[in-house]
């Protein structure tokens, strides 16, 4: 999505490490006209997809994923990080890797909010080892609900992510696929990604 690439470019900041700073517009500050844009082309991208639900991990992905959920007019459901005194009943849970955090959360949904009537569209913000997704697929399968794809905002195309998930079969779309990110220029190469109409 060329209009997501290029606001990386202007607004987005490389750090050490690997580290894409985009909190001024797409995980802390959330430009939701942009979110809009991005929802639509998630919908249609999945068009031949019987998507039912969108499943989240907290918290960087909600926003983008509820704007998706617009376009698509279905809930959105997100795993959270913590047990709380209002997640009642039985849980299905997982264990995650974050790259950001550097630190292994148990996610959990509870059962109640996934079935195995359930078409599910994966929605998050990064994609960089792809433990955040694994950990969600986790989840989708201990349901006996049906996978029918990943959408992604920002993959980090040189790490191993992208890759594990499509040798594995899953439906990946990324709307934008960082190839290279250099801290001392700050620049960011992005994969041509074929256009369609």
């Amino acid at each position: 999505m060329k209009l997501l690439e290029e606001r990386i470019q202007r607004d987005g900041t490389v750090k050490e490490g690997n580290i894409l700073k985009v909190d001024s517009f797409l995980n802390h500050q959330m430009d939701v006209e942009l979110f809009d844009l991005m929802g639509k082309e998630f919908r249609r991208l999945f068009a031949d997809a019987p998507v039912n639900k969108i499943l989240t991990i907290e918290a960087s992905g909600i926003g983008i994923a509820c704007v998706a959920a617009l376009s698509f007019h279905v809930p959105v459901v997100f795993a959270k990080k913590t047990q709380t005194l209002n997640i009642d009943g039985q849980v299905f849970s997982s264990k995650v890797d974050s790259f950001t955090h550097k630190k292994t959360y148990d996610i959990i949904v509870s059962k109640k909010f996934l079935t195995p009537e359930d078409h599910i569209l994966i929605i998050d913000d990064f994609l960089a080892n792809g433990c955040a997704v694994l950990g969600l697929i986790d989840l989708i399968r201990a349901a006996g609900a049906t996978l029918e794809g990943v959408g992604i905002a920002v993959e980090k195309g040189f790490q191993s992510g992208g890759q594990r998930l499509r040798e594995m079969g899953i439906r990946l779309e990324s709307l934008a696929i960082a190839e290279s990110m250099d801290a001392s220029t700050g620049k960011v190469t992005f994969r041509e990604q074929p256009r369609q109409s």
